[in-house]
């Protein structure tokens, strides 16, 4: 796992008391981790401040899996360098 996906599991788990065999790339954050439109704004803040980064909402709705979150960030940070 990359830095960026470790810290993503993290929050996901810290925010949402999931257990860590619940994550893996191709879980739908709404339909597999059951997060609702709050917990999910929550958890894209949380990527924004982790990150460093901004996610505007046209973005946010392509996150719809951890995999898609994870390369979504990635190349975000791969911008700003």
């Amino acid at each position: 796992m990359s830095e960026v996906s470790d810290k993503v599991a993290r929050i996901l788990i810290d925010k949402l008391g999931i257990a860590e065999s619940e994550i893996n790339p191709d879980a739908n954050l709404v339909k597999d981790l059951g997060i609702d439109s709050l917990d999910y704004a929550e958890i894209v803040m949380d990527f924004e401040q982790t990150f460093d980064i901004r996610i505007p909402d046209r973005d946010a709705e392509k996150l719809a899996t951890i995999g898609a979150a994870v390369k979504y960030i990635e190349e975000q940070l791969d911008k700003k360098k």
